[in-house]
């Protein structure tokens, strides 16, 4: 499905076709946590406080182990 960056206000927004929102059982108002995926693009999940504290500890990890993440990599 193909959708349109548009400029909304002083913003820009994607514009969801009403049944995109009825299939994934997305309301009005609804906030979505966005992930990056690796080589571009991203998903957009539905907001779960508890899934956002666990990806800001998750980060956290992340950075402070970089290197040793790294070197296991290899």
């Amino acid at each position: 499905m193909k959708i349109e960056i548009k400029k909304i206000g002083n913003s820009d927004g994607l514009l969801l076709p009403r049944e995109l929102m009825q299939r994934l059982d997305l309301k009005r108002g609804q906030q979505l946590h966005i992930v990056e995926l690796p080589g571009g693009g991203f998903q957009a999940l539905p907001y779960d406080p508890d899934f956002a504290r666990t990806m800001e500890i998750a980060d956290g990890i992340m950075d402070k182990y970089r290197d040793t993440i790294a070197a296991l990599a290899r």
